[in-house]
Order: C-alpha cells, then sequence, then structure tokens
C-alpha cells in the first residue's frame, strides 16, 4: 500500500465550524451512534418517512440514507431505483437556515440544486425534499408566544428571524401536511435571545414537544441536560418528560465537550429515544466527563422530582429517603439575603461608621452602617453559616461542588454578607454554627447537592436532597456512611465524584 493511501481522510461535516451558540452542527459519530438505539428493522421497511425538522450539515439524514440503502438491499436490489425510493419517497427534513438548506442538501443529494444536473435524483425544484421554509413569529406583547424571541428580531426580509418552520406552522408544509412521519430525528436550536443579548431562553423543548404532538412510531432527538433538574420555562417541560412511559433510552453527557469538542452547553447534553409503542421504565446511561457510558439501568424517570443522571447516584438516594428524614433547604436562605447586591462593597475601616457591620463579599472583608440593611435583621446578630451564592458545580470530577477555599465557614453575630453568599441554619449556639460547616463539607451532602446542581448557583432548592439532622455533633462522612448503610461500592463512587474538603481554621475565617 503507498504511503498516501494510508492517511487518514476527514469527514467533511466533521470539519464544519459551529454556526451559532444556538445552532450546533451533529457530528457524523454522534448522529450514528443516536441512529443505533433504533431497531434493526426500521432499516428494513421501505414504507417509513424519515424527517429532520432541524436540519443544518445533514448528517443525521446522510446516515439514515446510508443504513436504507443496505437495509433495503434485499427488498430492491437494483441501487439506482432503491436510492431513488429512498431520497424521493422516505427522507425528509428541514432546514433552520437558507444556508444550511444548501448544506444540507449537498450532503444528502449532492448537489444544493435538487433539479440540477448534479443532484443524484431530480427534483421538480431545487430544494427537493429538504427545503428552508422562511416562518413568522406570533408576537404579543413583545415577544412570540411560540418561542419567546423578542420582536427586534423582525429585522426585515433580508435578515434572518430564527423563526424556524418547525415550531411556527410553516413546515410541513402544505403538500405534506397530511403526511404521516414515522421517525423524526434532530438536533434542534438550544435557545434564542429574548431580551436583547442579555438573556437566552431555551428553544429546544418546542421541537421535542412538537415532534411529539406528531404521534410517529419514534422521536429520536439530541439536548441540553439542563431541562433535567433547572432551566427557564422548562418545568412544565420536565414534568412531562418525566412521566411520559414512552422514553425508552437516555443517554447522558455530563460535559458536552465530549460530544460537542468547540461548544458550551452547560450541565452537559442527552439525547432519547421515543417510543410510542413503550410504555415502562427508560433505559439510562450515563457518561462522566471523559469517560464510557454507564452500565445502562432501566428505572423510572419521574422517581424524584428531577432526573437524578447517575443510576448509582439513584441508588444511594433512595437509601437516604428510605428513612423519611425533613430535608434541609429549610435552613438556606434566598439568594441576597440582606438585599445587597454582589457587587456592593463597605469600607476599608470601620473608622467613623455607627454600629459597624463586619460584610463578606466576593473578593474582600469590608464594613457598613448597621443602619444599612433592612432585610434580616434579625439575622445579624446571630450565628450562622455563609456558603458563596454561586460556585462551579461538577463539571470535572471529582467536583469540589463550591469553592474549596471559599467554602461553609461560621459567621458570627454582627456580621453580614452582600450578596455573593447565602445564608444558612442560623442560630444562638457557636458550636451549632461549626458543627453546620462541618456537616456542609462533608462529602456525602455535597454529593447530594451534586444530584440537584446542574448549574453555578447553590440556591436552598440544590439542598432538598440533603437530610436535617441533628447538629448536636460535627458530623462525618464516616457516621453518615453508616446511618444510612451504604456499601464500599457506594462510598467509593461517592469519593470519585466529590473533592475532599478539609475544614480551615474556622476561628480564623
Amino acid at each position: 500500500m503507498r504511503v498516501e493511501d494510508r492517511r487518514h481522510v476527514p469527514d467533511i461535516l466533521d470539519c464544519l465550524a459551529q454556526l451559532s451558540s444556538d445552532e450546533v452542527p451533529t457530528p457524523p459519530k454522534l448522529a450514528s451512534a443516536m441512529l443505533d438505539l433504533l431497531p434493526p428493522e426500521v432499516w428494513r421497511d421501505p414504507g417509513l418517512r424519515w424527517l429532520d425538522p432541524c436540519s443544518k450539515s445533514g448528517a443525521f439524514l446522510r446516515e439514515i440514507v446510508s443504513r436504507l440503502i443496505e437495509g433495503l438491499a434485499e427488498w430492491q436490489p437494483d441501487f439506482e431505483k432503491r436510492r431513488e425510493h429512498i431520497l424521493r419517497e422516505m427522507v425528509f427534513g428541514t432546514a433552520i437556515t437558507e444556508i444550511t438548506g444548501y448544506i444540507t442538501r449537498r450532503t444528502v443529494y449532492c448537489s444544493r440544486d435538487a433539479s440540477g444536473d448534479y443532484s443524484v435524483v431530480h427534483f421538480d425544484d431545487e430544494a427537493g425534499n429538504l427545503p428552508f421554509v422562511a416562518a413568522q413569529h406570533d408576537f404579543e406583547d413583545g415577544s412570540c408566544t411560540l418561542c419567546g424571541a423578542p420582536e427586534e428580531l423582525e429585522r426585515g426580509a433580508a435578515r434572518e428571524n430564527y423563526a424556524y418552520a418547525f415550531i411556527h406552522g410553516a413546515y410541513p408544509n402544505k403538500e405534506n401536511g397530511a403526511m404521516k412521519f414515522d421517525v423524526i430525528v434532530g438536533n434542534p436550536p438550544y435557545q434564542i435571545n429574548s431580551n436583547g443579548s442579555t438573556r437566552t431562553r431555551p428553544i429546544y423543548q418546542r421541537f421535542v414537544q412538537e415532534a411529539i404532538a406528531m404521534n410517529p412510531r419514534y422521536v429520536l432527538m439530541i439536548t441540553p441536560s439542563r431541562w433535567f433538574a433547572g432551566g427557564l420555562g422548562l418545568k412544565e417541560f420536565r414534568a412531562d418528560m418525566l412521566k411520559d412511559r414512552r422514553l425508552s433510552h437516555l443517554v447522558d453527557y455530563r460535559v458536552e465537550k465530549d460530544v460537542f469538542p468547540k461548544v458550551n452547553v452547560n450541565g452537559g447534553v442527552s439525547y432519547f429515544l421515543w417510543d410510542s409503542e413503550h410504555d415502562g421504565k427508560c433505559l439510562v446511561s450515563h457518561v462522566p466527563a471523559g469517560g464510557s457510558p454507564s452500565v445502562p439501568e432501566a428505572r423510572y424517570l419521574d422517581e424524584f422530582d428531577l432526573l437524578v443522571r447517575q443510576n448509582e447516584g439513584a441508588h444511594i438516594l433512595r437509601k437516604v429517603q428510605a428513612l423519611g428524614e425533613p430535608t434541609f433547604d429549610q435552613h438556606v436562605s434566598s439568594q441576597k439575603p440582606f438585599d445587597l447586591h454582589t457587587n456592593f462593597k463597605g469600607r476599608a475601616s470601620k473608622k467613623g461608621l455607627k454600629k459597624a457591620l463586619r460584610m463578606h463579599g466576593s473578593r474582600a472583608v469590608s464594613w457598613v452602617p448597621r443602619a444599612k440593611v433592612t432585610k434580616n435583621v434579625d439575622l445579624i446578630d446571630r450565628w450562622k453559616v455563609f456558603l458563596v451564592a454561586a460556585s462551579d458545580g461538577n463539571e470535572n470530577f471529582p467536583a469540589p461542588i463550591w469553592d474549596l477555599a471559599k467554602g461553609p465557614f461560621v459567621g458570627a453575630p454582627g456580621e453580614i454578607c452582600n450578596g455573593s453568599y447565602l445564608v444558612i441554619y442560623p442560630t444562638d449556639d457557636e458550636a451549632t454554627a461549626k458543627a453546620v460547616a462541618a456537616f456542609l463539607r462533608t462529602r456525602f451532602v455535597r454529593f447530594l447537592v451534586s444530584l440537584r446542581k446542574i448549574a453555578q448557583h447553590n440556591d436552598a432548592g440544590r439542598f432538598s436532597f440533603v437530610p436535617d439532622l441533628p447538629m448536636d455533633r460535627e458530623w462525618t462522612d464516616e457516621q453518615l456512611y453508616e446511618r444510612y448503610g451504604l456499601t464500599d461500592e457506594e462510598v467509593a463512587f461517592i469519593e470519585s465524584q466529590i473533592k475532599e474538603m478539609p475544614m480551615p481554621d474556622l476561628a480564623a475565617t
């Protein structure tokens, strides 16, 4: 073999740059892995119709066509006739922009013009079965009722308005409006600006909802994983998905870089298979950062109020909740407990201040007059624990969950904080406050927090899996592991996920 024949020839679809922060092309290997979830018989059925309602590069459609070409060989031995049937009668899609329409058709038909001489199948119009269909938003009170986009996105016919056809009633078009699609596959846009450039709203759930509403045999899509536990406007979507017994498979990647190397998607990404004839548990597999998929386990997704990503985590949580104890979230303040913003700063010295209070900020300790505090005044003169209001979560393993250096520490009477911290477990006793700080530094507690922590914020909701135990002692991990009957394997799993957090000299903090 000649040397040049051994050189790696990259897949052109792997070389496509990210189109925008909202529109992420699907790597061919990922598309192939997702399609592997479908049962083998779909590749041998010439009567199925396939739809990608949000095509960007054509990766899904190319892989679908390739598998159908092979799977239908016995049904139609003539390659030209087989390909003609697949491309004309089986495979459909719509692009999310005009340019992605060109790319998709070039990928699937070998020509951006499906009616041209270079197209492998000749249609009467250049779009073939893969059009870009322009759509309009339905604005009311300045935002779209269908996707939440701001009215400013309508900037004239020459500019993209991000009114995606599939969720705005523009596709399938009139010709295909009555067509029954059997398999809907895609990687939808993830977000859309909802308030200028300062705020984004998730939009992927609209594609999932619309696909399911069309009642195909299968829906196969990849989305951000934030819907498991949070996300703006996703509460109803999360509840519907978790209770839907037609979800048969779920593969969750903790870190998006393992799927999309050049894309930032906080909280990771996941793909699922929805099977209209499935009625039961979902086979869940979790992929840790840079690791291999866990052994899939069948479980009901609505066992808890959010989706616990790791099967091992679900096992441990069941043991914790079996004791029926109250939960710790009742002891955690709201954001900005003293109504002071994160950038609020006091003076470097208390000299000249009347009834000066020591204030903890994100970067330094400063002094403010007591009169400055108008909210939760009753907390000022109590012992309490301060915890950073936002910190890196579980992007890397083992994870700190909150900053190891700024982790929970005791605040004395006369001490407050700005919005950089939360106030936890106000008490009249210093020993109790120290016990709380020690409790929050255990791997056990931080692991239970990690099950709910899909973003950086440390709000009260993150603590609703943590049991509310008597703070009459400084709990250790060993005591907590024994209390809940954790096995050696479960302890090892927790400690593989969560960094050790030694107690500081609290008196010096």
